[in-house]
């Protein structure tokens, strides 16, 4: 299939290499580091909170490496679907695939709300009398304006993406740059009694809490491979956005934090009444270039916010398309829209789940929303793939892979344990909230749901369905 031209009324591939990068690398910092780094402290209980950025960073890259060499081999879209549906076909049927689609419709749309969310907070720096009402209706305003700007082709979004990228390093560097002007190692670097006990249930408990925080800081390295039937030469291409994004968003990340920590007292950022506890990176600029400088980062953060939740739902809203192309979920949203040939029902069903999780978030608090997130995905998409990988390697050894994970299997053990750990301590880092509960029964309903399908389907939903499709891996003009 090398060099053949996409399917007639399927994708097309036009994003390239310095595109992909961008769009993951949007997802990722987003607007996650400017809302997180109070929560992070708050979890750590002081500047060793850095601890967790590293930890989230050292997950990301053995779990993106899982990413790349699934994401190689089998470019289509959809992420996770494709590549669950390829290992788990033997031995359970359509069920996994289908399940996956099934939570990612939920995760995706919360990991997008979170970044409204930190949307509205920035905002209410620059607009201090905004009340939540008035709040809710301007987050609820801008998931609208995110769908009708990708309501079009992919050409035209890239492009729009490559703006965005551009802000989003320009908000993030500024940020670095004037805490660099002002930094005091004396802040950044004096720990409180007991910080680093690795005895004390304490710091395994905040390590869990800052771990899931980390995670979801970095949460955006894999956007491109939910969009792999529309990358340039994606054999090469996937698996160097997804290193190329986690090395980079790692090194801002450090010195964010770091910066950070040495310009504003981490006391303040765990005061709900200081500025530092919601819009911290404003705080930065405040302390160190004054007001006037604090108000024009303040609305690049914006936008940065902003290009997170467009380029969120520019992949997200791919997943379930090939899943409902392959018959493995409900049939509508296989629809593409006739001229533009993006999947019409999947980004507006994201866009809907989108407003309600931003209401859930505004209502109750990030932190919440956050471990919420992460825990809904544990169980179908990051260990299932994982294991997926090791499956695929032994089922199905003749399958083109122009990139092979380094060091296998360490990576993806170091994922696994990684993920367990979230998992396990979500109901002690979210007391009250019952985050495990809650993804099991949407795991239930799931089933439930693919019972339903399974009927009107007309199928039986155990058996097995041989997926053997080839994918063009190579630079297509």
């Amino acid at each position: 299939m090398s060099g053949s031209p996409p399917p007639t009324g399927g994708f097309v591939r036009r994003v390239g290499q310095f595109q992909a990068t961008a769009i993951n690398m949007s997802q990722m910092c987003g607007i996650g580091p400017f809302v997180t780094i109070p929560l992070m402290v708050a979890a750590f209980g002081g500047p060793q909170a850095v601890i967790g950025f590293v930890a989230g960073a050292v997950l990301a890259l053995c779990d993106g490496l899982v990413w790349a060499e699934l994401g190689a081999s089998m470019p289509g879209s959809g992420g996770s679907y494709v590549y669950l549906r390829q290992a788990f076909q033997y031995r359970t049927g359509r069920l996994m695939p289908f399940l996956f689609v099934w939570t990612a419709m939920l995760f995706i749309p919360l990991i997008m709300s979170t970044g409204v969310v930190g949307f509205v907070q920035y905002l209410g720096y620059l607009a201090p009398g905004l009340g939540r009402t008035e709040g809710d209706l301007i987050g609820l305003g801008v998931i609208v304006l995110v769908v009708v700007l990708l309501w079009r082709g992919i050409e035209h979004i890239a492009r729009i993406t490559a703006v965005m990228w551009t802000v989003m390093i320009a908000s993030v560097l500024l940020v670095i740059v004037a805490a660099a002007t002002d930094f005091s190692p004396h802040l950044a670097f004096t720990y409180p009694a007991h910080a680093f006990d690795l005895t004390s249930d304490h710091f395994w408990l905040g390590f869990a809490g800052g771990l899931t925080i980390g995670i979801y800081d970095y949460l955006g390295y894999n956007t491109t491979a939910y969009m792999g039937a529309e990358i340039k030469n994606p054999g090469r291409t996937l698996p160097r956005s997804i290193l190329f994004s986690i090395l980079g968003i790692m090194a801002i990340y450090l010195l964010l934090q770091i910066g950070t920590l040495g310009v504003v007292d981490w006391h303040r950022m765990t005061d709900p009444h200081d500025i530092a506890s919601t819009s911290v990176a404003s705080a930065v600029l405040e302390e160190t270039w004054g007001k006037g400088a604090a108000d024009t980062v303040t609305v690049l953060i914006l936008v940065t916010a902003f290009a997170s939740v467009f380029t969120g739902l520019l992949g997200g809203s791919r997943v379930p398309y090939d899943a409902a192309r392959d018959r493995v979920f409900f049939r509508p949203y296989e629809r593409l829209h006739p001229k533009h040939r993006f999947p019409m029902l999947g980004l507006a069903t994201m866009g809907v789940i989108t407003a309600v999780g931003f209401l859930i978030g505004r209502h109750t608090d990030l932190a919440t929303l956050i471990q919420l997130l992460t825990t809904v995905m544990v169980i179908v998409q990051a260990l299932a793939q994982i294991v997926a990988l090791s499956v695929l390697r032994r089922r199905q050894p003749e399958l083109p892979r122009p990139y092979r994970m380094w060091l296998y299997p360490l990576p993806s053990v170091v994922a696994f344990a990684g993920w367990c750990v979230i998992y396990g301590y979500a109901d002690e880092n979210s007391p009250g909230r019952h985050p495990i509960e809650w993804s099991l029964a949407w795991l239930a309903l799931g089933c439930v749901a693919f019972l339903v399908w399974a009927r009107t389907e007309k199928v039986w939903p155990f058996g097995a369905k041989e997926v053997s499709e080839e994918y063009d891996v190579v630079a297509v003009s």
